[in-house]
């Protein structure tokens, strides 16, 4: 049994929260309750734990880069109580086996619970559907389908994997990225990129999938999920879908495209061509990036993902052409959030509650996450200070990887506990 005691829920007036068997037994003030363990919240911020739809696990294949137990741990610290795996592991994620594997990783490792996501194609390879219907049956639970890394960008087969998942209440995660339109593509196509001589990556690769894929979702009442929305152009298209009432459709953004812009590939302190910064989708403009802050704002873009891709140190210490795509962010993440949207002024602590819990556990279909830290509902909490900023310091990750574009970068807040249906996976900033 715990009592939270003064916590702010949301930000609001400071309220104790009594813990017990798992579930949120009562909340009010002046709260006690004898041979309890009292955390005291005094000036923290309490949120349902945080969910994450877009998690790279790495493992079976890539435990050099990350594990589940280690990717997990990084989860906790970074206030997180689910993550979805996605399937772009060694081999893929595209049997029941595969994911069922996953899936009791996560169980055994124990630190936030995780949900794979399962390939929509065999081998990620674009040709033949994979055994969607037998990962949705499994133990697993599969209702998130994705090729992300790749794009399914056959039309005829997105549309298939669209009528098919339909019949479980699935949702298609799609890679929004043309890919004739990205070949050798380096960064985001535009001023920079030409100073650099580094191949762009046009905007409207991403954008016409993503209208593509509005349409098709549309015509088959399937529910398709946007990943990593990166360029002002794809907010419009999506504002424009949801205008029509296609509520079957939801997008996420990323921290990094929240915060970040390619001109850092050009200007960084930490180096002119610095692959920490190459990314897939790019880094963007500040106009892309403030375009995607209001979108979130206003609920165009549905959620905060973090896709977080660890590499190890070889796959990025290398020339920009040759290096690994991805940044890792689970563990900066309500930070940058904070950063870009609640400093800001543009979200309240009830919206990122909504953006980084609810919604991405609505998504998923996940119960028992995202729900209102209110009596009867499963204690998954996460207490975060919002008061003090550090630079941030990536040796000290639980992350097996580094590679974070924001080392040295003064951040806000800290993730002081999680709290697991009741169960401590961090305290005090550590792991339990």
């Amino acid at each position: 049994m715990i009592l939270i005691k003064n916590a702010r829920v949301l930000g609001g007036d400071p309220v104790d929260l009594l813990v017990r068997d798992g579930v949120i037994a009562e909340v009010g003030t002046g709260l006690t309750a004898a041979g309890s363990t009292a955390i005291d919240a005094a000036g923290l911020i309490a949120l349902p734990g945080l969910v994450d739809l877009h998690t790279h696990l790495r493992e079976p294949g890539r435990e050099d880069a990350e594990t589940v137990e280690s990717g997990t741990r990084s989860a906790a610290l970074g206030g997180f109580t689910a993550v979805h795996a996605m399937a772009n592991t060694s081999p893929v994620a595209d049997t029941a086996g595969v994911v069922e594997q996953v899936w009791r990783l996560g169980q055994e490792a124990g630190h936030c619970d995780v949900r794979p996501v399962g390939a929509v194609t065999i081998g990620l390879a674009g040709e033949r559907l994979a055994e969607l219907g037998a990962m949705a049956d499994s133990a697993a639970g599969v209702r998130v389908f994705s090729d992300d890394g790749k794009c399914v960008s056959d039309a005829v087969l997105m549309r298939r994997a669209l009528e098919y998942v339909k019949a479980f209440d699935g949702v298609i995660a799609q890679h929004a990225q043309e890919p004739r339109l990205t070949e050798d593509a380096q960064m985001n196509e535009g001023s920079v990129s030409g100073r650099l001589g580094l191949t762009g990556w046009p905007a409207v690769a991403e954008e016409a999938i993503i209208a593509r894929d509005c349409l098709l979702a549309a015509h088959v009442g399937s529910r398709l999920h946007v990943c990593h929305v990166s360029t002002a152009g794809s907010v419009e298209i999506l504002r424009w879908a949801k205008s029509k009432g296609w509520n079957n459709i939801t997008a996420e953004v990323t921290p990094h495209h929240l915060l970040l812009t390619d001109d850092l590939v050009e200007t960084s302190p930490l180096g002119s061509y610095n692959p920490i910064y190459k990314v897939n989708p790019p880094l963007r403009t500040r106009d892309d990036v403030l375009a995607l802050r209001d979108a979130l704002a206003d609920g165009t873009i549905d959620c905060v993902a973090t896709d977080h891709a660890p590499h190890p140190v070889e796959d990025k210490e290398a020339e920009w052409a040759a290096a690994a795509m991805g940044m890792i962010g689970l563990e900066t993440a309500l930070s940058v959030v904070q950063e870009a949207m609640v400093d800001t002024g543009l979200l309240d602590w009830a919206g990122v509650a909504d953006r980084m819990s609810a919604r991405p556990a609505r998504i998923g279909r996940l119960t028992g996450h995202g729900r209102p830290l209110a009596a009867g509902s499963a204690a998954n909490i996460t207490l975060y200070d919002p008061a003090p900023r550090t630079a941030v310091d990536p040796h000290g990750f639980a992350s097996k990887s580094r590679n974070t574009p924001y080392e040295g970068m003064s951040l806000p807040g800290r993730v002081v506990a999680t709290l697991l249906r009741g169960r401590p996976t961090v305290m005090e900033g550590k792991l339990v």
